[in-house]
């Protein structure tokens, strides 16, 4: 009897449930390659756009950004222009010696963030704080504009 032909690709679902040896290979070459192009460009590219979360009150703005893996010395904020800058590099590198085999990995990233203030923020009142690889930026909003009259004299 002849069975019929099994697609490859990386749609599993298209692959018969029944252990095909083209299909195991394709399977794993695709696993491969997958790893190979991660740590190729160092982190996945959904690491290198962190979640960010961003909170408004009528007394400031909160922003929360998770960043797995990385330590305040990884971080850095700047502001120019009403604009909050966040930017982060991690390299990481991991390294296996054993008896039959000598491992060494090495991932490198970075991602850059920004973020637009109203005008009139105090820059001096911007805090920022990171704990268990999660940034947590403080900024005071500034107090609304006053209006204020003023009175036209007559030239004379």
């Amino acid at each position: 009897m002849v069975k019929p032909l099994i697609p490859i690709g990386r749609d599993s679902s298209l692959a018969r449930t029944e252990a095909n040896p083209l299909t195991m290979l394709q399977q794993e070459m695709d696993r491969l390659f997958d790893g190979f192009s991660k740590s190729f460009t160092g982190l996945s590219s959904r690491t290198l756009m962190p979640s960010m979360d961003l909170a408004e009150t009528d007394e400031k703005i909160e922003l929360t950004a998770e960043l797995p893996g990385m330590e305040e010395k990884d971080v850095q904020l700047n502001v120019v222009d009403n604009h909050l800058t966040i930017r982060g590099e991690k390299e990481n590198q991991r390294e296996e010696k054993e008896k039959d085999y000598h491992l060494v990995e090495r991932n490198y990233g970075s991602f850059v963030r920004t973020v637009e203030l109203p005008p009139g923020v105090n820059l001096d009142s911007i805090k920022a704080v990171m704990s268990k690889s999660v940034l947590k930026v403080t900024v005071p909003k500034p107090p609304p504009a006053q209006a204020k009259t003023i009175q036209v004299k007559a030239a004379g």
